[in-house]
């Protein structure tokens, strides 16, 4: 009979990893466990769960540059627009209607107590 619950021992053989690494994936929530008290255990099934989850695919490099190169040849991008589009936006992030305004500047034309500015 197969157990329900593994111990950190367990996980860490079954999984191949070190128990540290173990304890950092508990303690940063990222791998699902139980907790009784000071004890942690696992379901074998929610660590397969999670192993699977966290599986990268393998990126064909011939087949991404084709895609990126046929977006860069695509002739309704045109890099002058997408260069003043951003320069744009960046200005507008920038620049407010009341730059260099004197009566938006605090502190100015305050008078001194004998009646002066």
């Amino acid at each position: 009979m197969e157990k329900e619950f593994l111990t950190i021992n367990e996980v860490s053989e079954y999984l191949a990893i070190k128990k540290s690494t173990l304890y950092f994936h508990v303690k940063s929530g990222a791998i699902p466990h139980y907790r009784i008290g000071w004890l942690i255990r696992f379901k074998k099934h929610d660590v397969d769960q999670w192993m699977a989850g966290n599986k990268k695919e393998i990126i064909d490099l011939k087949k991404m540059s084709i895609k990126t190169l046929g977006k860069a040849n695509n002739p309704k991008l045109e890099i002058s627009s997408l260069v003043k589009k951003t320069i744009d936006e960046e200005k507008r992030k920038r620049y407010t209607p009341n730059h260099g305004r004197s009566d938006q500047v605090e502190g100015l034309r305050k008078e001194v107590k004998h009646g002066t500015l």
